[in-house]
C-alpha cells in the first residue's frame, strides 16, 4: 500500500480543485488528485464566462436578483448574496493577477446571457473562458512546491470513521497500484454528472463520481431532481455533439424552427429567457414538428465579429461543413449541469466531519431550481476560498493509525469494461427518455423499475473498477429519479407535465442520505 500524507487532500482538477489547492497551499501541504488529466474538467470546457458585477451600470444586488429569479425561489439567499458579493471580489482579484480576460476599446469586455438583467460576463479567448480561467490559475498550481499532483488515479472510496473523514483510497490505472492518501481536510471538486444522459455537453468523465462517494459515507445530498438542459448544443445525425454557448444568443442570435419562424416570438418569449424556459420550448417545438431540431441564425449579424467572439464555435461547425456565418445552425438541448449535488454549509461543509465540497459537485444554496448562465465558475472561485479558510478552524482529525483498516486491494477486470459500456449505455437512453426534460410519473415509475432491473443484468465484483463504476451510475441514477418522483411540481430545470405549476407545497429542497427516510429543508 503506498500511503501518503498531505494537509489537504483535494479530488478534482477543474476551477474550483485548482483554486481551492492554491489557497490551501498557503496553509499546509496538498494532495491534487484527478482520475483523468488536468485538462480534462467541465471548468475546462466552459465557454460563456463568469459573471460578475463589474461595470459601473450594475450591482451585486442587481446580480442577486437576477440569480433568485432563475432558481425560482430555491435560491439560499444568504448564500446568493455571498456568491454576488464575494464574487466581485475574486474576479477583481483575477484582473490584478494578469487574468486576460477580452477587452474591447481598452476595457474587459462584457457580454450579456440569458436571465442576466445587465452585461456582466466577462469572457476569455472569445468563447474559451474555461479553458483560459483554467490554464491560468494552472500555472500558479504547477509552480507551487506545497501541491502535489495526481493524475489517472481513481479515487474509490472515502476513508470515514465515526463521521469523520481522514482522507481516500485511490486506485492508479497505469502503474495497477493502490493509494491511500491521508489528510486533515478532504475537498471534493470532482464536478457533475450530466454525461450520464445519452446527449450532453460535458466530457464523458462526469458521471457524478464525488456525489456517489459522498453518499456511500453518510453525506446529505440535496436537489438532484434539477439537472439543467442547456438549450442550444450542436445537432448532428451522427449523435457527436458540443456546447453552442448562450452568449451567441446574448449577441443577437435567433432561434427559428425549420420554416425559419422565430418560434419563441409565438410564445412570448425571447432568445434570453433562462435556459429551463428556452429548453422547454424547444423541446415542445420538436415534439410538434415531429424533427429532431431547431436552428440558430447568424446572417443578420456581423459576421466577422462572429467569427472572432465565437472562434472555437465557428472552427467546429466549419468541421461539419457548415459557415454559421451564413447557413443555420442546427441545435437540440442537451444535459448540461447538475444543480443539485452533495449539501454544503456556507462554506462548503458537509455533514460529514473534514469533508468539503466545491464546485458543481456540491448544492451551495445558489442556484436554487435553475442556475443562472456563468454563476458556475464564480460559484467555484467564491467557496473554495471559504471552503479552505473554514477548514482551518477544524480541529486535527483523530489519528490516522487508530483509523486506518485492512482493506482488500482494489483491482480492474478488463472483461467487465463491456459490462461498464452496456450499463451507460443502457442508463443514458433511459434517462434521456424518462427523466429528460419533460417529465410524468408514468414515465418516472418507469426509469425506477428498469433502473432496479440493470442491478441485476450484471454480474458485480468487490472492489473492482467497472462493477464500482456500474453501482455509482445506477446510484446516481436512482437519487436523480427518485427525487424527480416525489416533486410534484413543475419548477426551474425541473418539468412535470402532470404538474405543470409551481406549488408552494415544495417551496423546499429534497434531501437523501443512505439508509435513511427522507427529508426536505425549507429555504430562507
Amino acid at each position: 500500500m503506498n500511503t501518503h500524507k498531505f494537509d489537504h487532500i483535494i479530488i478534482g482538477c477543474g476551477l474550483a480543485g485548482l483554486y481551492s489547492a492554491i489557497h490551501a497551499s498557503k496553509h499546509g501541504t496538498v494532495a491534487l488528485i484527478t482520475k483523468t488529466t488536468l485538462e480534462l474538467s467541465n471548468s475546462y470546457w466552459a465557454q460563456g464566462g463568469i459573471a460578475a458585477a463589474i461595470s459601473k451600470e450594475d450591482s451585486p444586488q442587481f446580480h442577486f436578483d437576477d440569480t433568485l429569479i432563475a432558481g425560482r425561489h430555491l435560491c439560499n439567499k444568504t448564500a446568493v448574496d455571498i456568491l454576488v458579493t464575494e464574487g466581485k471580489e475574486r474576479v477583481k482579484e483575477l484582473i490584478e493577477l494578469g487574468m486576460p480576460f477580452d477587452k474591447e476599446k481598452g476595457e474587459i469586455a462584457l457580454g450579456l446571457e440569458g436571465g442576466h438583467s445587465r452585461r456582466r460576463v466577462l469572457h476569455a479567448g472569445g468563447d474559451s473562458t474555461g479553458r483560459e480561467i483554467v490554464n491560468f490559475i494552472l500555472k500558479y498550481v504547477l509552480n507551487n512546491e506545497r501541491i502535489k499532483i495526481f493524475e489517472n488515479k481513481f479515487v474509490h472510496h472515502l476513508l470515514v470513521k465515526d463521521n469523520e473523514c481522514f482522507g481516500v483510497s485511490a486506485y492508479d490505472f497505469a502503474e495497477n497500484k493502490e493509494f491511500r492518501f491521508l489528510g486533515n481536510t478532504t475537498i471534493i471538486a470532482s464536478g457533475g454528472g450530466a454525461a450520464v444522459y445519452l446527449r450532453s455537453t460535458n466530457p464523458h468523465t462526469s458521471l457524478a463520481d464525488g456525489v456517489a462517494l459522498a453518499y456511500n459515507v453518510g453525506a446529505e445530498i440535496e436537489s438532484m431532481e434539477f439537472m439543467q438542459f442547456h438549450p442550444t448544443s450542436f445537432y448532428s445525425e451522427s449523435g457527436e455533439t458540443f456546447l453552442i454557448s448562450e452568449a451567441v444568443r446574448g449577441e443577437g442570435a435567433y432561434l427559428v424552427n425549420h420554416n425559419g419562424i422565430r418560434f419563441l416570438q409565438e410564445q412570448n418569449l425571447t432568445e434570453l429567457a433562462p435556459r429551463d424556459v428556452v429548453s422547454e420550448a424547444i423541446f415542445n417545438e420538436m415534439k410538434n414538428s415531429g424533427e429532431p431540431n431547431v436552428f440558430l441564425k447568424f446572417d443578420h449579424l456581423n459576421a466577422e465579429k462572429i467569427k472572432s467572439r465565437f472562434s472555437n464555435i465557428f472552427s467546429e461547425t466549419m468541421r461539419f461543413g457548415i459557415d454559421m456565418t451564413k447557413q443555420p445552425l442546427p441545435v437540440a438541448p442537451a444535459a448540461h449541469f447538475m444543480v443539485g449535488g452533495i449539501k454544503t454549509g456556507l462554506n462548503g461543509e458537509t455533514n460529514v466531519n473534514h469533508l468539503y465540497a466545491v464546485g458543481e459537485v456540491a448544492s451551495s444554496g445558489v442556484h436554487g431550481a435553475n442556475r443562472l448562465a456563468s454563476n458556475s465558475l464564480l460559484e467555484c472561485l467564491v467557496f473554495a476560498k471559504r471552503a479552505v479558510e473554514d477548514s482551518l478552524n477544524c480541529k486535527t482529525v483523530k489519528s490516522f493509525s487508530n483509523n486506518i483498516e485492512v482493506a482488500k486491494p482494489f483491482k480492474i477486470e478488463e472483461e467487465k469494461q463491456n459490462d461498464f459500456l452496456n450499463a451507460k449505455n443502457l442508463i443514458a437512453q433511459l434517462l434521456w427518455n424518462n427523466v429528460g426534460i419533460v417529465r410524468t410519473k408514468e414515465k418516472l415509475d418507469f426509469a425506477i423499475s428498469e433502473l432496479e432491473n440493470f442491478s441485476y443484468r450484471f454480474t458485480l465484483i468487490e472492489n473492482e473498477y467497472y462493477s464500482n463504476r456500474i453501482l455509482s451510475l445506477l446510484q446516481f441514477s436512482r437519487l436523480l429519479t427518485s427525487a424527480a418522483l416525489i416533486r410534484e411540481e413543475s419548477r426551474g430545470s425541473h418539468r412535470r407535465k402532470d404538474f405543470p405549476e409551481e406549488s408552494l407545497n415544495f417551496q423546499k429542497t429534497i434531501i437523501q442520505q443512505k439508509d435513511k427516510p427522507i427529508k426536505f429543508s425549507n429555504i430562507n
